[in-house]
């Protein structure tokens, strides 16, 4: 079954907080290139233990000050509930209606996860603190997250993560279409209803492609691999492919009924115009 019931789509971008100022220059940049486009919401990532912190919250008050609406992602791990009530106040404070709520990486050398150890018991927190405030996203796993010891138990984590209070959830990138529908099957099977949106990364470079794969568990689908093993250091070729690719995934998860699509920019505009081009996406 390759549907889902309709919800009102949503095309997103991602961003990860620049470490310099030359980075936040190319940032700005490749946002107002992107904003051109006119999305639902742009998020904001954050990096283990918070250590980006004050960096994402600098990115999301420039993207939410420019009106489009800022979604900054929030993880627990290596936090304290005081410390977490403080940011999420201080997004309310700046008008912040949108958070993206995650587990997050255990920081090196840290040996104690915090307060609170996963996804759901942040979202919990959330509504506890702040209500209603915010539309709360989580993270989704197609293909199963890569330290579930089961494909059931990654479906019975996610299933907390909902009944904890999130409205939506956006899906870790992945190649094979498939895997995202039997994914949102089981999730309508299980009572599970609401807006799971596909992440989608766009190829254009391949030994980086493969390194976030084999950390984060995303399936390379072989044909796609050996193609662009074939393209070596023509760049300009396999990016074409890439692009190819990633806009026949998309048109074809939005033809089977996925609520939106969801970009993984690294910060890049070029990939990610060309395909919401090529899909003739607007709002």
């Amino acid at each position: 079954m390759e549907s889902q019931k309709p919800y009102t789509s949503t095309f997103s971008f991602e961003f990860f907080p620049p470490k310099t100022e030359e980075a936040a220059v190319k940032l700005r940049k490749t946002f107002k290139q992107l904003a051109l486009l006119k999305p639902r919401f742009c998020s904001v990532t954050y990096g283990a233990g918070g250590s980006t912190r004050d960096r994402t919250l600098s990115t999301v008050q420039e993207i939410h000050g420019t009106g489009v609406e800022a979604a900054p992602h929030l993880s627990c791990i290596g936090s304290t509930r005081e410390e977490i009530s403080a940011i999420l106040h201080g997004y309310m404070a700046k008008g912040i209606r949108r958070i993206v709520a995650l587990r997050g990486d255990m920081p090196s050398g840290m040996r104690e996860p915090g307060e609170l150890r996963y996804a759901n018991e942040l979202v919990a927190y959330i509504r506890e603190a702040t209500g209603s405030h915010f539309y709360i996203e989580v993270a989704a796993y197609p293909e199963f997250h890569p330290q579930a010891p089961s494909a059931r138990a990654d479906l019975l984590n996610f299933k907390r993560k909902i009944e904890a209070g999130a409205d939506g959830a956006i899906t870790q990138y992945f190649y094979n279409p498939d895997a995202y529908f039997r994914f949102v099957e089981t999730c309508e099977q299980m009572d599970l209803q609401l807006p799971i949106v596909p992440g989608i990364m766009p190829i254009t470079n391949y030994t980086q492609l493969a390194r976030f794969s084999d950390a984060c568990g995303a399936e390379i689908p072989r044909w796609i691999r050996k193609r662009l093993e074939g393209y070596a250091d023509d760049a300009q070729s396999l990016r074409a492919f890439g692009i190819d690719v990633t806009t026949a995934l998309c048109r074809r998860l939005l033809e089977g009924g996925a609520p939106g699509l969801h970009f993984y920019t690294m910060n890049q505009a070029e990939a990610a115009s060309a395909i919401w081009h090529n899909l003739g996406l607007s709002r």
